[in-house]
């Protein structure tokens, strides 16, 4: 089997209604307690900014930005995914759905934006690279660019809790690190099922953000706050190494 974007998207097609089945106004609980918070503190005011939600997937996140006071274009390379996203989405809220892949963008002219948010998605596209120009041309000077990932230090291929016998969880284990390329991970769902997601090393994220002309502003490795720990204990675990990782870069 070749693992390549076709098959990524297939595989998101295939799993959309199932991987979003616990979604809820705030998406999945890692993006309430880690990614919301750590996006929306890097956000200025959006008010009545051209703003796309790169890779929107169901659509949540164009839905809180929207609810901003924002116009909000939402792309995601996946059919099913928008099907979602305009069951979910208020007409009031007036946002556009577009299919497109955020690897080639054409539809849109250069400058159409003031701000891109891309969550979660970077990771998916294996020409993660032609992702980051397009950003760059689609957005106005001085536009910022956010994103986020899974961290590419610590959520590898192979990585994992290492257990002892009765269970307990000893310590995270990382392996294959200067690997890069496709590899499979089950949705959190369903472990039986698997999307594809393309793991590349901290330095060639870094490199290909710098030769690409963006500044980057800020990088945040977020971790669980007190208030989320309080309202959900099993999260503390989380303070003992970074799943994701989000980089707010300008143009």
């Amino acid at each position: 089997m070749k693992f390549d974007a076709e098959e990524a998207i297939r595989r998101w097609d295939k799993h959309a209604v199932k991987f979003t089945s616990k979604y809820g106004e705030n998406g999945d609980l890692h993006r309430e307690v880690f990614l919301n918070p750590t996006i929306l503190n890097l956000i200025e005011s959006v008010k009545d900014k051209r703003v796309m939600d790169a890779g929107c997937g169901e659509g949540y996140f164009s839905r809180m930005l929207a609810r901003l006071g924002t116009n909000v274009i939402g792309v995601d390379y996946s059919e099913n995914m928008l099907k979602i996203a305009n069951e979910r989405t208020p007409k009031e809220l007036g946002i556009q759905f577009f299919h497109g892949n955020c690897e080639e963008l054409s539809r849109f002219e250069d400058e159409s934006f003031d701000l891109i948010v891309s969550n979660m998605v970077i990771q998916d596209l294996p020409n993660y690279d032609k992702a980051i120009s397009e950003m760059y041309r689609l957005l106005v000077d001085n536009g910022s660019f956010i994103f986020s990932i899974l961290h590419p230090c610590f959520v590898t291929p192979g990585s994992g809790w290492v257990k002892s016998d009765d269970g307990e969880k000893l310590y995270w284990k990382v392996d294959n690190y200067f690997y890069e390329g496709a590899y499979e991970q089950s949705l959190p769902v369903d472990d039986k099922d698997k999307v594809l997601f393309f793991h590349r090393t901290l330095s060639n994220y870094i490199n290909t953000i710098i030769s690409t002309g963006f500044r980057i502003e800020e990088i945040v490795e977020p971790k669980p706050s007190a208030e989320m720990i309080e309202k959900y204990p099993s999260f503390k675990e989380d303070l003992r190494c970074s799943d994701f990782i989000v980089f707010k870069l300008s143009k």
